[in-house]
């Protein structure tokens, strides 16, 4: 499942989907905010995030991400949200 979400990112209409689902505007800010940063788009920041999360996260952080996942209804969106939340840079006040 979470394999099957982590491929589609390469379609930044998907990948820009599953943010819209997030339904949070702060988080969408923080990925706005990175993509004008990068000079990239946002789908590219989404992709690269998961895909540099997947490359480097520790067990604890696994970790954390399976319990996130076991509690949340729809457990593909809600891990891609952690990873976001985890990734992105905040947004300066």
């Amino acid at each position: 499942m979470l394999g099957n979400i982590i491929a589609s990112l390469e379609d930044p209409k998907a990948a820009m989907a599953m943010v819209a689902a997030f339904e949070e505007p702060a988080l969408a800010a923080r990925l706005a905010a990175a993509a004008d940063a990068s000079g990239r788009s946002p789908a590219d920041i989404v992709g690269s995030a998961v895909r540099n999360f997947v490359d480097t996260a520790s067990d604890d952080l696994w970790t954390q991400l399976i319990g996130i996942m076991n509690r949340a209804r729809d457990p593909g969106l809600a891990a891609m949200r952690a990873i976001l939340e985890k990734t992105l840079p905040d947004v300066e006040a």
